[in-house]
């Protein structure tokens, strides 16, 4: 069978994008992603069509990041995989959000004793962050709740427990930059409303949302606070809905504990 025509160009876009954006380094980025995607293994040929790029440019910007180090050439023609410097970029970015071992084994922990994804996230800046995730095959995390993942905290738990930490002022130009659409039939789009709850949340410790970020899924989170007693991250867990009545109890006590832990553990660090 023959391969599919590559389209002529590749600047074709039906998508206005800000004016000094450099395209080539958005093909490369755009190369790199396609890679990390595919596992560990993918032709040019494939980049090229996924991509939409002409092969010849594909090959470029394959070399290109090869010889940078962020992917590598892999044996008996199995194409490209990531590069060792993607990495050191990933524990760089560890640091920035302070998660070590201690941290991430703890909340490893967290899964194997509550049988439920356990989520940490941090601030950064303005953003309320995903800093790590304890998983598995048997109790997967809730997509796109993944490493990186800064959207939609008014509609998620770990999201209501650090913006009730916030000063009112903080919490209005926060929400008015990041807004607060509709994911739901659920999900709380008034500041007003979100305003009653978070009060509630700041004094029990305790936040929660029932299918407000999605459909069939519940999160409870509790607050991880540094030695001067503010709000610095959350521990969190998600589960499918039709169990959350039942086990509500079980994840709030493992909330608070392991956020009692990850604190002592913050500030251990800091003194």
């Amino acid at each position: 069978m023959s391969e599919p025509a590559l389209p002529l160009s590749d600047d074709d876009t039906t998508e206005k994008e800000p004016s000094g954006l450099i395209g080539s380094a958005q093909r490369a980025l755009r190369v790199l992603e396609i890679v990390a995607g595919a596992g560990d293994g993918i032709a040019a040929k494939a980049v090229a069509r996924r991509a939409g790029y002409k092969l010849s440019t594909t090959y470029h910007l394959l070399n290109t990041l090869v010889h940078e180090g962020y992917l590598i050439r892999l044996g008996h023609g199995r194409g490209f995989g990531l590069g060792y410097k993607v990495g050191g970029l990933y524990h760089s970015l560890l640091g920035e959000l302070d998660v070590d071992h201690q941290l991430r084994d703890g909340l490893h922990q967290l899964h194997l004793r509550v049988s439920a994804p356990a989520y940490y996230t941090v601030f950064r800046d303005t953003d309320v962050v995903v800093a790590a995730v304890a998983d598995s095959p048997e109790f997967p995390r809730a997509q796109p709740l993944d490493f990186g993942f800064h959207e939609a905290a008014h509609a998620t738990a770990f999201g209501k427990v650090m913006l009730a930490s916030l000063p009112a002022r903080e919490r209005r130009d926060y929400l008015a930059g990041a807004g607060m659409p509709r994911l739901t039939d659920r999900t709380r789009v008034t500041a007003r409303d979100l305003e009653t709850e978070l009060e509630t949340v700041a004094r029990s410790g305790i936040a929660l949302e029932i299918e407000e970020f999605q459909p069939q899924l519940a999160c409870l989170s509790a607050p991880v606070l540094d030695t001067e007693q503010r709000v610095t991250g959350a521990v969190a867990f998600s589960v499918p809905v039709h169990q959350f009545a039942d086990r509500r109890s079980d994840l709030e006590r493992a909330a608070r504990a392991g956020a009692a832990h990850f604190s002592k553990l913050l500030s251990a660090k800091d003194n």
